[in-house]
């Protein structure tokens, strides 16, 4: 099993999502991210440009999941990550690898993950889904079988009882799979999180948790591998410093989902805010 992973690790790392030539003098970065979780692409893209125009690093961005993404980085594979959900959501993975890796502290506050309905449906509460069963098909649509929130459904489904089965898709499966059943206004519970687009898009709720299998706010860090300290101080300087807040996320995964190309987005964003970047680059 462990050399199964190292393979799939190695052969995704040969496949970098966007590089840069290298700059003389400059090591390369390589970061990871989870590429169908929309506050993931922005945040590393906004990222990975400030690295490169500001601080003369070039960069590989590594589309990894989520576990893979964490041994990445205690592995030294990868340099770093800005999308470490915790203490929840990848709480197993960081117990894991903690003492391989630099959490370098949080880029986004006030995170949640748990499972989400349209304003219109009746279910206030996880333990309300089973009196509609059949109207939500007796399924929740979920995400990548990996991902953090997949573990937890799995769980709540365990403590509330429920009747439904959790059915792995993707990011962008899920969201599809909403979008029609929004549209058609019908019933659908799906595994969801903010920050992220849908919120700004749809009316869409949480429901009750009462037993905390979700846990309480979460937040996104940035974790880096020990050795970027040395290969590359001014980058870990500024992961250090790099903090979002709602207001200016919100609207970037926006516009990505509605068809604007994440570099793009994300260059866009970078050039009409340089009082933000100033704050971030040391």
């Amino acid at each position: 099993m462990l050399r199964q992973w190292c393979c799939i690790l190695l052969l995704l790392l040969c496949v970098p999502a966007h590089a840069a030539e290298a700059t003389p003098g400059k090591p390369l970065i390589k970061i990871g991210y989870v590429e169908g979780w929309a506050d993931s692409v922005v945040t590393t893209q906004v990222a990975a440009q400030i690295i490169r125009g500001r601080l003369g690093h070039p960069v590989e961005l590594m589309p990894v999941a989520a576990g893979i993404m964490w041994q990445g980085v205690a592995r030294g594979d990868l340099d770093a990550t800005l999308s470490a959900w915790l203490p929840v959501t990848q709480g197993a993975y960081y117990r894991q690898f903690k003492d391989k890796v630099l959490d370098l502290g949080p880029n986004y506050v006030d995170a949640r993950i748990g499972l989400v309905v349209p304003d219109y449906v009746a279910a206030r509460a996880i333990g309300d889904l089973n009196a509609e069963r059949a109207a939500y098909q007796g399924r929740i649509v979920g995400i990548d079988a990996g991902a953090g929130v997949m573990q937890k459904t799995e769980a709540a489904i365990k403590a509330y009882r429920l009747n439904l089965t959790l059915m792995p898709s993707s990011g962008p499966g899920m969201t599809a799979e909403l979008a029609r059943a929004i549209n058609a206004r019908k019933p659908i519970v799906v595994t969801g999180w903010v920050p992220h687009w849908m919120f700004a898009k749809w009316k869409l709720r949480f429901l009750d948790d009462p037993q905390k299998v979700f846990g309480e706010a979460e937040h996104v860090n940035n974790v880096a591998h020990p050795g970027l300290s040395a290969k590359a101080p001014r980058v870990l300087a500024f992961l250090q410093r790099f903090r979002w807040r709602p207001e200016e996320i919100g609207p970037l995964m926006l516009a990505v989902e509605t068809g604007a190309k994440p570099a793009a987005a994300a260059a866009s964003w970078i050039r009409a805010h340089p009082e933000r970047v100033a704050e971030w680059v040391p």
